[in-house]
């Protein structure tokens, strides 16, 4: 009977080697699409591994977060909520304000989606002043606070008509993980997705190597010219998002002024933090934190990820010496 049962079984275990083989050749010849554009006034770069090309569905789902969540857009939901009208909320603001959130008490208010009113007071924000004073930071500040809003239903309800939401620092990371979701739901193994150098990766790349992400050099360069690199990341099935003041800054009478705005200050950050780059479970969350991060500085955000299993951080700081030195979590993988 054992005899038997093998001679039926034989032919059953060649067709299912024979399957494997035939799936793992055609996955190994399935090529790469290679998708670009422009989106929130930034660069977008998308590579996946497919026999189609999915460039509208990706330019829809772009399109979908930019009406909800861009300030620049003037029909947007957020920029509505700004404006203080009676409009429904979407998902995708509900997810992101949600998230804003959590991530706000846990850093104990260093990311703040109400900081706009300063942001826009400095010169970095989508409505543009200069230099506030004094007084004019101190009234801002009285408006800022994500104490100050809340979501009923669909619904936010401020308690001041003032407050101002901007999602800029958590948006990018957001749609990220958009088009992530987007392209796993076409069934997508291997993709890396970049918006404004905000990062998802899911398997290997087109040498079916892990995903290598560089991190730039921290050099002043308001031009977006300079692309030296200060090192390369390794990552698969991770996202990945980084913030500095490197390159969205001024000078004014001589001093330097910085993009990152303290919420609890209402001022340009002042501290030896140059870059953090984050590593996470989802872009939305490594952008928020690599924010909080600039605000936090490199003392007090080694200290939240010494609490958090979860993220992995790059930090690159100037010393006391002046030189250029970095910290990095153990099991990040680098060139």
């Amino acid at each position: 009977m054992k005899g038997k049962n093998l001679v039926w079984q034989l032919p059953l275990l060649v067709v299912l080697v024979l399957g494997t083989v035939l799936i793992v050749r055609h996955d190994r010849n399935m090529p790469y699409q290679h998708d670009e554009g422009m989106v929130f006034g930034t660069f977008y770069h998308i590579t996946y591994q497919s026999d189609r090309n999915y460039k509208k569905d990706i330019e829809a789902a772009l399109k979908a977060v930019d009406c909800s969540l861009s300030p620049f857009n003037d029909s947007s939901v957020i920029s509505r909520v700004n404006r203080n009208e009676a409009v429904e909320t979407d998902d995708m603001f509900i997810d992101v304000f949600t998230l804003a959130q959590r991530i706000s008490e846990d850093t104990d208010g260093a990311f703040d989606i109400t900081v706009a009113p300063l942001v826009n007071a400095w010169g970095f924000g989508f409505r543009k002043g200069m230099m506030p004073d004094g007084k004019a930071v101190d009234s801002l500040k009285a408006i800022v606070g994500m104490d100050k809003v809340r979501m009923k239903g669909r619904t936010v309800i401020k308690s001041d008509a003032r407050v101002m939401l901007d999602c800029s620092a958590i948006a990018k990371g957001y749609a990220s993980d958009v088009i992530a979701r987007l392209l796993k739901d076409k069934e997508v193994r291997n993709f890396m997705v970049e918006i404004g150098g905000e990062v998802v990766t899911k398997g290997v790349n087109e040498r079916r190597e892990n995903w290598r992400i560089g991190i730039n050099r921290p050099e002043e360069d308001s031009l977006g010219t300079d692309h030296e690199l200060q090192t390369v990341l390794h990552i698969s099935d991770k996202a990945m998002a980084t913030s500095g003041n490197y390159r969205n800054f001024y000078y004014r009478d001589g001093k330097k002024y910085a993009h990152t705005i303290d919420p609890v200050t209402g001022l340009p950050v002042e501290h030896s933090l140059l870059s953090a780059t984050v590593v996470a479970r989802t872009c939305a969350i490594a952008d928020a934190y690599a924010t909080a991060f600039m605000v936090m500085g490199i003392d007090k955000a080694k200290q939240l990820l010494a609490r958090h299993a979860d993220l992995q951080a790059y930090l690159i700081y100037t010393a006391e010496d002046g030189t250029m030195q970095v910290w990095q979590s153990p099991k990040l993988k680098t060139d």
